[in-house]
């Protein structure tokens, strides 16, 4: 049972993999605000995971952040997310980011929707019946 309280954290390194210019959001080689973002939901999805029934995950909704400061390639970055709401199914998340030295780069809020897997992809698979 997902409650209010529970932690999550997820750490990466700045990489060719997850700069603006390979994310298209830019041309610099600088951490992503789309990386930054999916390392955000990433935190947030696993802090949960363990708390969810067989078959069950959950997906994101919302996101509200703002990127606060370049990370170069090179560096760690890491990402703590904290359950502040729980509506039924509907999860808010406060999520932080911060680089190697702590700098706070990333903050904001994140909701996810607790889901059945099977009917979730069977409805979104039946789409391309409508093709």
């Amino acid at each position: 049972m997902v409650e209010i309280g529970i932690k999550g954290k997820q750490t990466k390194i700045v990489d060719d993999t997850n700069t603006a210019e390979v994310y298209g959001s830019g041309d610099i080689a600088v951490f992503a605000t789309p990386a930054m973002i999916g390392l955000m939901e990433y935190t947030a999805s696993q802090s949960v995971a363990p708390y969810l029934a067989e078959g069950q995950s959950t997906v994101g909704t919302v996101v509200n952040v703002k990127h606060l400061a370049a990370t170069p390639k090179g560096m760690e970055v890491w990402c703590e997310s904290t359950v502040t709401e729980v509506d039924r199914r509907r999860l808010v998340f406060e999520v932080k980011a911060y680089d190697q030295l702590g700098t706070l780069i990333g903050e904001g809020t994140h909701e996810r929707f607790i889901i059945d897997k099977e009917k979730f992809l069977g409805k979104t698979y039946s789409l391309l019946e409508r093709i």
